[in-house]
């Protein structure tokens, strides 16, 4: 199969979608790879290494477009690269369909067979290729948090650790997930004051055996939210509903609770966000204050630290990827569940019932497709 590997073009997003190691491992199950010039500079990957690894280097992502099987991508195509999807081809990346109509409706339209990493998903649920994005998200999520509740970058000064003698900083984290509990290791090990909450009792039972003492676990409901709210400098939205949009958990209204210079950070803004006064930003401008409230929405964190991040991302995705070339995306998801899974769009069929029901639209089991 001929796998493309075009540069990323989303919005200060330097991550790569496979290492000169992962374009090795790929030639050597016999396939041709395509990697777009400069494409993994900013991961510490020159177009050498990947030349050395076998993988030819095109000039523009146009050809790799043209003449790829499969691409391989971290993040969803622009919309100046819609005109490129064809029918049959495989995109294989982070799509997150169900926040965004313009990209659903190209993918529909061009009869492209998207497969989404964020819901390639085992038999015990777990996301193995969300996982290692939201082990950095969540530790970002707290670093980015304690920036900006510097009174120099408009927060209203406080320390989360806090000093001997005086109290800590209190973090609010929504959701208990892969996130939630690596942004909770951070905070808690600041020694701030920080409050978990989650839906799954069992999920909080383990939470509260892990976390230290400072870490303390809240059932997830509006009354606990407008609770904590008032306390919190640092309120850190890490919810997920696999596949679907994230629903809005702290409304407006809300806000005026808060403390004038607390910080919210929505990991959950490429799902849709799960702050009602979340709009996404970048890394050239990662926030906006509304209502004196610091907002981060930055909706592809994990892009600003692509050294580290490429590579765990390419440590998971690379047997899925290698499985898809090697067996077609028909065989490959007749064989294997989790990839199956992962079929959003496929021959203009939506095959993802949370894409669907994010807009109204009809929905085909992939069985059906396939």
């Amino acid at each position: 199969m001929i796998v493309g590997i075009p540069k990323e073009i989303k919005a200060d997003e330097n991550r790569v979608a496979l290492t000169p190691g992962g374009v090795e491992v790929m030639c050597q199950h016999g396939h041709t790879v395509l990697v777009e010039k400069a494409a993994g500079r900013a991961s510490g990957f020159g177009n050498a290494l990947y030349k050395q690894a076998g993988a030819e280097i095109v000039d523009k992502s146009e050809e790799i477009f043209k003449r790829a099987e499969m691409i391989l991508r971290v993040k969803e195509p622009h919309p100046s690269e819609f005109k490129y999807l064809r029918k049959g081809q495989i995109y294989f990346g982070y799509l997150h369909l169900a926040a965004s109509q313009s990209v659903t409706q190209a993918m529909v339209k061009s009869g492209t067979v998207c497969i989404a990493y964020e819901t390639i998903q085992k038999a015990d649920g777990t996301l193995p290729l969300l996982t290692p994005m939201s082990e950095v998200a969540g530790p970002m999520a707290v670093q980015e948090g304690a920036k900006y509740l510097e009174m120099a970058q408009g927060g209203h000064g406080i320390l989360l650790g806090g000093v001997p003698g005086v109290d800590p900083g209190t973090v609010l984290i929504i959701g208990g997930g892969a996130v939630g509990i690596n942004a909770a290791k951070i905070a808690g090990g600041l020694g701030a004051r920080v409050y978990i909450l989650d839906i799954d009792l069992d999920r909080m039972r383990y939470l509260s055996d892990v976390m230290p003492v400072n870490c303390v676990t809240l059932m997830s409901n509006p009354a606990n939210i407008r609770e904590i709210l008032p306390k919190a400098d640092l309120v850190i939205g890490a919810v997920l509903v696999t596949g679907s949009k994230t629903p809005t958990l702290v409304t407006r209204d809300m806000l005026g609770m808060m403390k004038k210079g607390s910080v919210l950070v929505d990991v959950a803004i490429d799902q849709g966000g799960c702050f009602e006064t979340s709009r996404e930003t970048t890394h050239a401008k990662p926030t906006y204050t509304l209502d004196g409230i610091i907002h981060y929405a930055v909706s592809n964190m994990p892009g600003a630290l692509p050294r580290t991040s490429t590579l765990a991302l390419n440590n998971s995705t690379l047997p899925y990827a290698v499985e898809i070339a090697d067996k077609g995306w028909k065989k490959a998801m007749r064989e294997n569940s989790e990839i199956m899974a992962g079929a959003n769009v496929v021959r203009g069929k939506v095959t993802y019932r949370g894409v669907a029901e994010a807009f109204g639209i009809g929905h085909t089991a992939i069985d059906k497709v396939l």
